[in-house]
């Protein structure tokens, strides 16, 4: 965790920048469950938007616990890449990605004026 600074984390992920990217605070790398995504400010917004679309998909009608069934697909920014996850991933998903767009723009603000 020292190669690390931590933007937010939840219990279901965790956001932060390298210490030792040449990009200074332009990407994230954001880890949930087993997957770490590395993008931009913009793909995070596209990446938060996706979460609200997956939000209308249904789950199954005879699922005996819908909250913690992956049925829901949940588009990345990346083509190559969705993710299966339940209702309470997909709202820890959303709540990671709206707080570190939200930090990410405050320090992009702090910097600018500063300077």
């Amino acid at each position: 965790m020292k190669n690390i600074n931590i933007i937010y984390r939840n219990h279901s992920g965790i956001s932060f920048y390298w210490k030792s990217a040449n990009d200074d605070m332009l990407k994230a790398q954001v880890v949930f469950r087993d997957t770490g995504f590395y993008f931009t400010v913009d793909q995070l917004k596209t990446f938060a938007f996706q979460t609200q679309v997956a939000k209308t998909q249904y789950t199954c009608n005879d699922c005996p616990n819908p909250q913690d069934c992956r049925s829901l697909l949940l588009k990345t920014p990346s083509d190559c890449i969705d993710l299966a996850v339940s209702k309470q991933e997909l709202d820890d998903m959303q709540d990671l990605l709206d707080q570190t767009i939200i930090r990410m723009e405050a320090q992009s603000y702090m910097r600018t004026a500063l300077n």
